[in-house]
């Protein structure tokens, strides 16, 4: 069944993402309610409606399936208990169950592995007996919390089992993985959309870079063999198919001399799929509308090479390491083949996603590239 503006549609979750789905939805005539417990979150501003509670709040999520015809979400965090009691009463899009797999590095492994998707080497860790039990040859290796780890939290390299097991201590003994640090060519990911009668479109593979575990470039289309972004785009498709995935996923990859293996999944728009604003035909936040009102997918045409650079509240203070100053926007405004996007955020603060910016042009990834590093120096971010 096709939801049709001027129906209400329901996000949990108030970031950036959350933000962007808003607008997308607005411009299709559509009105939001966002769920989302901080105050000045920047979806929740852009909203129609924002219900300041928490995921868990019954009374708050009765209210929210009152008002909505179908509720999504923009990160995997949110309880799946929680959208499993949304779908008593309205169409839920990614499911309770495709969340769960992805909200949980064990979880997710045990599903890519068992259908046939390569990961690298990797074991589970839920006591230090788990760790006694590791194999040499799996270290150096990172251990990694099971849950609620994002943007490289949760996460520590560890080089033996000594230090494994002071890791683990320190994640309070929490269920982990560990998986080999592998030596990467390169690393990718892959946005698809997938609608409610298994309808696919996929936006190009692109290349990233990443700082202190914090996505930091992107590349699109991503400049390695097509053959390897084929396969990429396969894998995502593939796993879309497997999970009875309704809405949009990304799935990032580790490039390695022993192939393409799977990092991780994002059952969400994701940061690297930002260059989908200014340079394709749909964006992943339109595609997410339309899978979530059960419309078709608008099919994917990337019409403009995109470099784009994530924008951390580290620039806040690069005058002042006490204090936040705006950074000097002209010097971003004023490169023309630049679109700027801020995020609305209450407050910078080292490490947060405060906006991005993406170089798009006609010309040569090369030539795109260049004026993207360019900017992002001039701007004052620094490689360390």
């Amino acid at each position: 069944m096709k939801i049709l503006p001027p129906a209400t549609l329901g996000m949990l979750g108030g970031g950036q993402l959350g933000r962007f789905f808003v607008l997308a939805a607005h411009e299709m005539g559509y009105r939001v309610a966002v769920l989302d417990p901080d105050p000045h979150s920047p979806a929740g501003r852009a909203a129609d409606v924002h219900l300041c509670a928490s995921y868990d709040d019954l009374a708050a999520l009765d209210e929210l399936s009152g008002q909505c015809a179908a509720v999504t979400t923009e990160f995997e965090n949110v309880p799946a208990d929680t959208l499993a009691y949304l779908s008593k009463f309205v169409p839920v899009r990614p499911s309770a169950e495709c969340v769960a797999v992805a909200q949980n590095r064990i979880a997710e492994k045990a599903f890519l592995c068992e259908r046939g998707f390569a990961v690298g080497p990797y074991a589970v860790v839920r006591c230090l007996a788990d760790i006694d039990a590791l194999p040499t040859d799996l270290f150096p290796a990172v251990l990694k919390v099971s849950r609620f780890g994002y943007d490289g939290k949760g996460q520590a390299r560890v080089l033996d089992a000594a230090q494994a097991k002071l890791a683990w201590q320190r994640f309070a003994c929490e269920p982990c993985v560990i998986e080999k640090l592998l030596d990467l060519k390169t690393e990718l990911s892959c946005v698809v959309g997938r609608d409610a009668v298994g309808g696919v479109e996929a936006f190009p593979v692109v290349e990233n870079s990443h700082r202190h575990g914090i996505l930091d470039m992107s590349v699109a289309p991503a400049p390695v063999e097509g053959s390897l972004c084929a396969e990429a785009e396969q894998a995502a498709l593939g796993i879309a198919a497997e999970l009875g995935y309704v809405g949009v996923l990304a799935v990032e990859f580790f490039v390695t001399d022993d192939g393409l293996l799977v990092n991780e999944i994002a059952p969400r728009p994701h940061n690297s799929g930002h260059f989908t604003l200014d340079a394709c035909s749909v964006s992943q936040f339109e595609q997410q509308v339309r899978a979530l009102a059960g419309l078709p997918l608008c099919p994917v045409l990337q019409h403009s090479t995109a470099v784009m650079v994530n924008l951390l509240g580290d620039l806040w203070y690069t005058a002042d390491p006490a204090h936040a100053h705006e950074p000097p926007w002209n010097v971003l405004l004023s490169v023309p083949q630049l679109r700027l996007h801020l995020y609305r955020k209450h407050h910078a603060r080292p490490g947060r996603k405060m906006g991005h910016f993406t170089v798009i042009a006609r010309e040569s990834t090369a030539r795109v590239l260049k004026i993207a590093l360019g900017a992002r120096t001039a701007i004052g971010i620094r490689d360390d």
